[in-house]
């Protein structure tokens, strides 16, 4: 199935918008509950405007909720956005630590944005267990648990590490594309005949076809010989 999700989508990546490893954290952080589309209209001014860590640490708060609030949860950020600044200046002179360890234990910034910063940002290998990541895992048969850090490790034990972090982005773009929550395009799915959980959307690959979404579409139908 990862071969499969391989030739699928050649170019997954990191749909987030970023040119560093702080503008990664930053976008990470504000995608909570938010599209990556969202997410990318909001940062260019942002990242304009705050620049280094610095700028986060000693930024007007309600002049940087206004930047974020279209991502909504802005006071939340914007607290996580001030405190992940105050804390890289205080500890680590402006910049992201590498490692999960230490990035874990900075504002804002759980396993799951702490592994989205390894792989995309520092080509450390991780597992991005977000809500597509797991649902598909579990539709897939793939594990059964429910708790994100576990399903991370269920899957880590089932690929090379080396893969982890593009096949992240394999699984997050099919659940976009094609392995939709509610109505899943079985029908048109280049996984149809190692997935268990196939029939729970159409089957009919006319139907099918049509719930596949992206600029990715006419590779994944031409797949299926659609």
């Amino acid at each position: 199935m990862n071969r499969k999700l391989a030739e699928a989508f050649p170019d997954a990546h990191c749909e987030l918008d970023f040119t560093n490893p702080l503008e990664l954290a930053v976008a990470t952080i504000l995608s909570a509950q938010c599209t990556d589309v969202r997410v990318n209209l909001t940062t260019p001014a942002l990242f304009a405007k705050y620049p280094d860590a610095r700028a986060y640490a000693e930024a007007n708060r309600a002049e940087l909720e206004e930047y974020i609030r279209a991502t909504g949860f802005y006071r939340n950020k914007a607290n996580s956005l001030i405190g992940l600044g105050e804390a890289l200046v205080a500890n680590y002179d402006g910049e992201l630590p590498h490692t999960m360890e230490e990035l874990v234990k900075l504002p804002g910034i759980g396993r799951k944005t702490a592994n989205v910063i390894l792989g995309n940002a520092f080509d450390e290998p991780g597992i991005t267990v977000d809500t597509h990541f797991g649902r598909l895992v579990r539709r897939w048969g793939w594990t059964k648990e429910e708790d994100p850090v576990k399903v991370e490790h269920a899957i880590g034990e089932l690929i090379p590490r080396k893969e982890w972090t593009l096949l992240s982005h394999r699984v997050i773009f099919h659940g976009r594309r094609v392995c939709h929550a509610r109505k899943p395009a079985c029908g048109a799915c280049v996984l149809a005949a190692d997935c268990p959980s196939f029939g729970e959307g159409p089957t009919d690959p006319v139907a099918a076809a049509a719930l596949v979404k992206g600029p990715e579409r006419e590779h994944l139908l031409e797949m299926v010989d659609l």
